[in-house]
């Protein structure tokens, strides 16, 4: 399974409405706070934007007016182009002025997500946490923790979505673990553990999680973090590490 992804800020979306549909424009003139309108623009924009990039077919206002991006009944997004579907998986995200989108080919379920990381209280973890999750960031040294538990719980939200369940589920149902071990700050006790908390954790790679279900399924996914924003995608089958959208790739367009 392939998966690709593509950032945007709220600068990259243009001023004008051009590049949504009627429909879209409708839906957008409903809104009467401005944040909400904002957050819905930013989301639209970059799944269009990554959608044409996905499907290497041009980028101008008037292709992007044809790709729509409509909830389905389980609230998760979907597709259209010209009013047909697109045949392709998305996800969407957006956290402090940016968006994140998570695209692949039909099939298996896809969520992504995006998280400031910062710090959560004791009784955050306590609420949403398994003992093994919670056990997992009493190891971590006090300026490692913010990240571990944004990692944690960003994983949960990307799992969430691609169950179609969202919060309604109890989180402690999922269980994360990370494939590789995670070297923590020098804080810790731990020579053999020990590594630079921006070095641990700013990295241009995407490095490998797992979501366990309970009774249920294991999903396979990725995290980076970038700055102060922690990203997850998590796929219900094994897929190589997202590829970039910002770079050419092997899809040929139909």
């Amino acid at each position: 399974m392939d998966v690709y992804w593509l950032e945007q800020t709220e600068a990259d979306v243009p001023p004008d409405d051009d590049w949504l549909s009627a429909s879209e424009m409708a839906c957008l003139n409903a809104m009467r706070f401005p944040k909400r309108r904002s957050d819905w623009r930013l989301g639209r924009w970059t799944a269009k934007y990554a959608m044409s990039a996905f499907l290497n077919v041009p980028n101008d206002n008037q292709v992007l007016a044809k790709i729509e991006i409509r909830p389905a009944t389980s609230g998760a997004p979907e597709v259209f182009i010209a009013n047909r579907p697109a045949g392709a998986s998305i996800s969407l995200s957006h956290r402090s002025g940016t968006a994140l989108c998570a695209i692949a080919d039909p099939g298996p379920a896809l969520g992504c997500d995006l998280e400031l990381v910062e710090p959560r209280s004791e009784a955050f973890i306590a609420d949403y946490f398994t003992a093994e999750e919670r056990a997992f960031v009493t190891k971590a040294s006090a300026v490692d923790q913010s990240t571990l538990v944004t990692l944690l719980w960003s994983a949960k939200e990307s799992a969430l979505k691609v169950l179609h369940e969202g919060l309604r589920l109890d989180t402690r149902t999922l269980a994360v673990s990370l494939p590789e071990p995670i070297p923590f700050s020098a804080q810790n006790d731990s020579h053999e553990e020990s590594l630079d908390a921006a070095v641990q954790f700013q990295s241009d790679v995407w490095r490998p999680l797992r979501v366990g279900c309970a009774n249920g399924p294991t999903f396979h996914g990725w995290w980076r973090r970038m700055g102060e924003l922690m990203r997850t995608v998590v796929a219900a089958a094994p897929a190589a590490p997202p590829a970039s959208l910002h770079q050419p790739h092997s899809r040929v367009s139909g």
